[in-house]
Parts: C-alpha cells; sequence; structure tokens
C-alpha cells in the first residue's frame, strides 16, 4: 500500500531543494524524519512538513489495520520546477536588472514494503 503528498508552488529553487531531497531517499521515515527535524536547511523544514502529511495519508488510508509508522519507507521523493516570477529591480545608470524567483514542486510516496 502506498501514499502520496503534494507540496504545489514552494517558494525555493528546486536546485536547493534537491539537496535535501536526495539525503533522504529511500530512507526509511523514522530516519528521515530525524534528519530533517535538526537540519538547518529551509528545506528541510518543507520537506519534513510534507513527509508527516504522507504519513498521515497512508495512516488514514489503512484505518482498519494495526500500522507502525516506523516500518514506512519512502519509496520515491522528487521535486520538479514550478513557475518562475519575474521582477524588475533598477540597475546602475538607468537599467533594470532582472530577478528571478523560482519556485517547485515537491511529491513523496510512502511504502510500507
Amino acid at each position: 500500500m502506498e501514499a502520496l503528498a503534494k507540496y504545489r508552488y514552494v517558494r525555493q529553487s528546486p536546485r536547493k531543494m534537491r539537496i535535501v531531497v536526495d539525503i533522504v531517499r529511500g530512507q526509511n521515515v523514522g530516519n528521515a524524519l530525524n534528519y530533517l527535524h535538526f537540519s538547518p536547511l529551509k528545506a528541510s523544514a518543507l520537506i519534513e512538513k510534507t513527509l508527516r502529511s504522507a504519513v498521515a495519508n497512508y495512516m488514514q488510508k489503512n484505518e482498519g489495520s494495526n500500522v507502525d509508522p516506523e516500518r514506512l519507507k519512502i519509496k520515491e521523493i522528487f521535486v520538479n520546477g514550478g513557475p518562475v516570477m519575474k521582477r524588475f529591480r533598477a540597475g546602475s545608470m538607468g537599467r533594470a536588472s532582472r530577478i528571478r524567483k523560482p519556485s517547485c514542486h515537491l511529491n513523496i510516496i510512502v511504502t510500507d514494503e
């Protein structure tokens, strides 16, 4: 049995999110939550929140059976790029400098297998 959690339009660049995602990919949920909780990176707090949501979705799906959240494993976790907000800022000599504000989409699938 699997459960999915999505966090869309995260206001952080996909490149920074993938640094943390690559570390927790394939781990069991207990170790991943322990790492994410004590990591100082902004992305780790967002990923931890989504991972807890995926575990809650799994528990909701298997309401009748006795499920131990510590046995769950991260089957898939990936980050896709989202829309980029483009802004302008005053530059030197009357020019305009472009500012890109990227976003991304985070998907987590947990399983008990």
